[in-house]
């Protein structure tokens, strides 16, 4: 497992977007985050297809939560930014399909 730090989820470490400081400011009582199912889902099927086994991505997952990501606050954040620096070392997604899709999401949410 490659646990050198990539710098599009550093920047997305740093942006203080987690969960737990979002929710209050726009109301939402519900502890998990609205993407957790999706999330889960994801890991489901890369398991099922065999793309990143479920143990394999727990083992990386526990090893990027200790190191890398050691300071992220938030299981869910931590998780998930564990799932994609996984999936970039694996070469399953590529850092800048990763970031497109970032910009289109965000313009989106810019947008409503």
């Amino acid at each position: 497992m490659d646990l050198r730090r990539i710098a599009l989820l550093e920047n997305i470490r740093h942006e203080g977007k987690e969960w737990n400081v979002l929710a209050p400011r726009y109301g939402v009582t519900n502890p998990a985050p609205p993407w957790k199912t999706s999330l889960i889902a994801m890991c489901e099927c890369l398991a099922a297809s065999g793309a990143l086994p479920t143990l394999e991505r727990r083992r990386s997952e526990d090893d990027l939560a200790q190191s890398v990501y050691s300071e992220v606050s938030s299981a869910p954040e931590r998780e998930l930014l564990a799932l994609v620096h996984t999936m970039l070392n694996t070469g399953l997604v590529a850092e800048a399909d990763i970031a497109a899709r970032m910009r289109t999401v965000r313009l989106r949410l810019e947008a409503a």
